[in-house]
């Protein structure tokens, strides 16, 4: 009973699956190389080098509930449920071949703070070892940055509050607002709309303070059971639909920037719009692309409007960022800047206990119980946009490409190994 199926039962129904005990393996320093290669490095912590001078512009990142590809007019979608997100797409530089990492909240959560691949089991943001790692808000803070969380609902939630305020960031959630600050809400939390207001506030009150902010902004009503205030959409809230939630989001999102463009602090200041997931990952397949697919935008008066169609993980936004602003910093991210030459195209993509490495024209899956499944992607013939496809047919390999499966299991391994050691925790000054 010590081994298979009983033993992985047993982790399952206990939020952890040890990489090494379930999965497919090679030699650690093989595995260890698989990721460090990319970084031209042999060290996991290495010193990145802005190209200019450092911009210590505030910075802004949104992401947003169950926010598929598939909802945007950009992507095929006939509807127009998005009208405001569709109008960033020629504003911005639009990530158009984007992936999520998981399909829960704290999986985008956790990409988006630490840039590191998903593991095997639960997100690091559930575990108990979740504090004091190498975060986006760690190389914020080292700048001299004020960093927040704000979440229109309570944080204790999923174990935000736990993750986020063991790790530097201060927390504005449901429990900061006034009674007179709450227009609606649910069960989720306030409405967007009064998370914007809110987040209006607290901008103003830090660009008071003479230092540059990073604030981390979680929306909440693009989610069931999709009820918004009455009057603010074509889609009254008591049909209780996704198509609602997803267009009183986007309103909500309007409605805040319009605010922002009022205050002085707007033009020195970058947003960066990303979804935490797709609405449903559901297929016939074990990691359907569709279901990961999501849109990524970076706005700011002073960025030069621009599509990036290479294939990126939800682990590169943060770097990418960081690049933008020029950063010199010591990092551990796993995530790449994907605007340096030499970024090779590649997302990872997971649910609980599969875990996936995606390439433009591969798809390579490990397994609990050691099992290593490859993919040849074939764009489907019928998709709602030709030049931006969202559905593949995943046509299973009888031999695997051993370098891709290598990489795949490498990076997982890698990844794994250093958490265990605790080598991705924060920088030690």
């Amino acid at each position: 009973q010590a081994n298979g199926l009983y033993k992985f039962y047993y982790a399952f129904t206990h939020s952890e699956l040890d990489f090494f005990q379930f999965y497919p393996t090679i030699a650690q320093k093989e595995a260890e190389k698989t990721i460090l290669r990319q970084f031209n490095s042999t060290e996991l912590e290495r010193k990145i080098v802005g190209r200019g001078e450092e911009i210590h512009k505030n910075v802004v990142l949104i992401s947003i509930e169950s926010l598929s590809a598939e909802f945007m007019k950009f992507y095929g979608n006939q509807e127009n449920i998005t009208p405001f997100l569709d109008s960033l797409a020629q504003k911005s530089i639009f990530f158009t071949n984007f992936y999520a990492t998981g399909n829960r909240t704290v999986r985008g959560l956790e990409a988006l703070t630490l840039c590191l691949p998903p593991t095997a089991g639960e997100s690091i943001v559930k575990r108990t070892d979740n504090k004091n790692k190498f975060s986006t808000g760690s190389v914020f803070k080292e700048k001299g940055y004020q960093v927040k969380y704000l979440y229109g609902g309570y944080s204790y939630f999923d174990n935000m509050k736990d993750f986020f305020g063991g790790n530097g960031y201060d927390i504005v959630d449901r429990d900061s607002f006034s009674p007179e600050e709450i227009t609606f809400s649910n069960v989720w939390g306030v409405c967007d709309e009064d998370m914007a207001n809110k987040a209006i506030k607290v901008m103003n009150e830090q660009a008071k303070a003479g230092k540059p902010f990073f604030n981390h902004w979680m929306t909440v009503s693009n989610h069931r059971p999709f009820t918004y205030p009455e009057g603010k959409i074509d889609i009254p809230p008591t049909e209780k639909s996704r198509a609602g939630g997803v267009k009183y989001t986007d309103y909500a999102l309007k409605q805040f920037f319009e605010m922002a463009k009022q205050q002085k602090w707007y033009k020195n200041t970058i947003f960066v719009i990303v979804a935490d997931h797709c609405a449903s990952s559901a297929g016939s397949t074990e990691l359907p692309l569709d279901g990961y697919r999501i849109p990524c935008f970076i706005v700011a008066d002073f960025i030069t409007p621009k599509k990036i169609d290479v294939m990126m993980s939800q682990i590169d936004v943060m770097p990418t960022v960081f690049g933008l602003l020029n950063f010199n910093y010591t990092s551990k991210f796993i995530g790449q800047d994907v605007l340096k030459e030499g970024y090779q195209p590649r997302a990872y993509i997971a649910t609980y206990q599969d875990l996936g490495y995606l390439t433009p024209d591969k798809l390579t899956i490990i397994s609990p119980l050691r099992k290593t499944t490859q993919y040849s992607l074939h764009k489907e013939a019928e998709q709602p946009s030709q030049e931006y496809p969202l559905f593949y047919e995943q046509v299973k390999e009888n031999n695997l490409n051993k370098e891709q499966a290598n990489a795949c299991i490498g990076t997982y391994q890698a990844t794994a190994q250093w958490l265990k050691n605790k080598q991705y925790n924060a920088v030690k000054k």
